[in-house]
């Protein structure tokens, strides 16, 4: 019998290509999304990638008795990928009420149906930024948490506080995956980053500069201690980190993990500049872009990259993806959204 698993934020950008690759190795999926920062467009091209129409719920996870339908209607859900968040780091400097309130809500909300429809498995879209402001990288696992640079990150590390607590007593097992910059697009060009509000995400924002959409973009922040002066940051692709979300159900519903809550990391195991970003851009893709040096943005760590050799030796993932292949798939998406 194949397992149903609850993908909440599913119609968003990594939500999305994780449902692709869950339906691709045998899973039954449900999709919850409020659309705050998504549209069933990727539904409609993950129906044409693998023929499945995916059960939809156009629900505010913050709406405890909203939530609780879909378990009713799917009281044989057992595994559960939890994505729905607000993500900007800009954003929730500014608005911190509005990243508290609606990440650790809905995290509470799903939690709490979690342990009453007895899931399995928990799967919970953790970030790099709840490492904070660190000194040194790689960063593994058992690096110490440092104070979160933006109330983004602080959300991050209150819900992963809140996830350990409350499964504590129950049947629920839960892997946190610490995730690192997610950047490029599925390879057949149909799916890819969409956001209904403009990316704030260095990636897209490169692609639309390039392509026309915005006139030209700002690198924030050239008078860091790296070797160009911008800041370091690991860029994994989304196809490979949509693996890890599957490799971790399969991990539990294999009664693999013996602790109830475990963390990885997954990033690419390395650092690359935002200026190297530009340039592997260009290289890729021959077009010039336009852009100019800015100051140091609010919420913005100097460098962090990755040690995933936690996540290589338990789950059997590692990244099979580079930077090029990032910015190719990227570039082939943007150009094909824009013809719409």
């Amino acid at each position: 019998m194949k397992q149903k698993v609850l993908v909440t934020g599913g119609t968003g950008y990594i939500g999305s290509h994780t449902i692709i690759d869950l339906l691709e190795n045998g899973y039954e999926v449900v999709c919850a999304d409020n659309g705050i920062n998504s549209d069933t467009s990727s539904l409609d091209a993950i129906r044409i990638l693998t023929g499945v129409d995916v059960p939809y719920f156009h629900i505010d996870l913050c709406d405890l008795k909203a939530t609780e339908t879909i378990f009713v209607q799917h009281p044989d859900i057992t595994g559960i990928i939890h994505f729905a968040a607000l993500k900007a780091v800009g954003e929730s400097v500014e608005k911190p009420i509005l990243y508290f309130r609606n990440n650790l809500e809905s995290l509470i909300n799903i939690l709490d149906m979690s342990i009453k429809y007895e899931v399995k498995a928990f799967i919970f879209s953790s970030s790099c930024t709840v490492y904070g402001d660190v000194t040194t990288s790689p960063v593994d696992e058992k690096t110490p948490l440092q104070e979160a640079a933006s109330p983004y990150g602080r959300t991050k590390q209150i819900g992963e506080k809140i996830i350990t607590d409350s499964i504590k007593n129950s049947q629920v097992k839960s892997i946190l995956l610490r995730y690192f910059n997610p950047a490029g697009a599925h390879p057949s060009g149909l799916l890819g980053e969409s956001p209904v509000n403009p990316p704030q995400n260095l990636v897209p924002v490169i692609t639309e500069t390039a392509i026309g959409r915005r006139a030209s973009m700002t690198v924030f922040g050239t008078d860091y201690p790296t070797r160009d002066g911008s800041c370091i940051r690991d860029y994994i692709h989304v196809v490979d980190l949509a693996k890890a979300h599957t490799l971790g159900l399969k991990y539990i519903f294999h009664d693999k993990q013996e602790s109830p809550v475990d963390i990885y990391n997954v990033g690419i195991g390395n650092g690359l500049t935002v200026l190297e970003i530009i340039d592997a851009f260009e290289k890729v893709t021959g077009e010039k872009l336009s852009y100019q040096k800015g100051p140091r943005r609010p919420g913005d760590v100097m460098a962090i990259y990755s040690d995933y050799s936690k996540a290589a030796a338990n789950l059997g993932w590692k990244p099979s993806l580079d930077v090029e292949d990032i910015m190719k798939t990227a570039w082939v998406w943007e150009k094909r959204r824009s013809q719409k």
